[in-house]
C-alpha cells in the first residue's frame, strides 16, 4: 500500500435509488464494479471504506423521535465512505468515477471539518444571515 500523502479527508455521501427499468442483473454489475473500483481506491490510499446504511433510522430532534425511512426526504441515503485528496475538486473527481452513478445513484461529497465548533464561527449549521462575532 502506498503511504498516503494527500492532505484532507472528503465523506462522501451515496444519495438516490436505483433506476427503476433496469434489470437486477445490470445493477449487479454496477455493484461488482464498484467494490472492485471501491478496493482498488483503498489499496492506494485514496479512499477510507464507509459502510452501507439500513433502511430504518430515526430522525431525534428537541421535539420528537420520528421512525424511518423518511417518506418526506426526496432522496435516500444508501451509506457513506471517505476520500483522500488534496482538494474538493479532486475529491469530486475521484466519485464521479464510481460505477453506480450510471444506474441512477449520485454522491454528494463534503470536506471534514477538522477544528472543533463554536457559535462565533460561521459552519454549516449557521443560519444564513445569523449574526456571529
Amino acid at each position: 500500500m502506498k503511504e498516503n500523502t494527500l492532505s484532507s479527508e472528503y465523506l462522501v455521501i451515496s444519495r438516490g435509488q436505483w433506476d427503476r427499468d433496469l434489470p437486477p442483473e445490470r445493477i449487479q454489475s454496477a455493484i461488482d464494479d464498484f467494490y472492485a473500483w471501491h478496493d482498488r481506491l483503498v489499496a492506494e490510499g485514496r479512499m477510507k471504506t464507509g459502510q452501507r446504511l439500513a433502511r430504518e433510522g430515526k430522525i431525534v430532534s428537541r421535539d420528537k423521535v420520528m421512525d424511518g425511512p423518511f417518506s418526506e426526504a426526496k432522496e435516500f441515503i444508501g451509506g457513506y465512505w471517505f476520500i483522500l485528496a488534496s482538494s474538493l475538486e479532486e475529491a469530486a473527481e475521484i466519485a464521479s468515477q464510481n460505477p453506480c452513478m450510471a444506474c441512477g445513484l449520485a454522491y454528494e461529497v463534503r470536506p471534514i471539518e477538522t477544528v472543533r465548533a463554536s457559535a462565533f464561527t460561521v459552519t454549516c449549521e449557521t443560519p444564513e444571515g445569523a449574526q456571529t462575532s
